[in-house]
């Protein structure tokens, strides 16, 4: 999913099966951060893990289930 804010910024939101992930589950959020160039803002890979991992400048996976855990 790609997602665009207000002055143009872009956000990718890629979803993945598995309870594991590397760097060669982001090529697709690469290949967007490359494309948007300076209006890329963020991209994140939900997985069925359970802890937020960080995967280079502006990358990060996040559980899924992160998405109906309270603030």
């Amino acid at each position: 999913m790609v997602l665009e804010g207000p002055g143009g910024k872009v956000a990718g939101v890629e979803v993945k099966a598995s309870a594991v992930v590397s760097a060669s589950d982001f090529a697709g959020l690469h290949a967007l951060a490359e494309a948007a160039g300076k209006k890329f803002a963020r991209g994140i890979l939900l997985y069925d893990g359970d802890a937020a991992v960080p995967f280079g400048e502006r990358m990060i996976a996040a559980p899924v289930g992160a998405l109906w855990e309270p603030v």
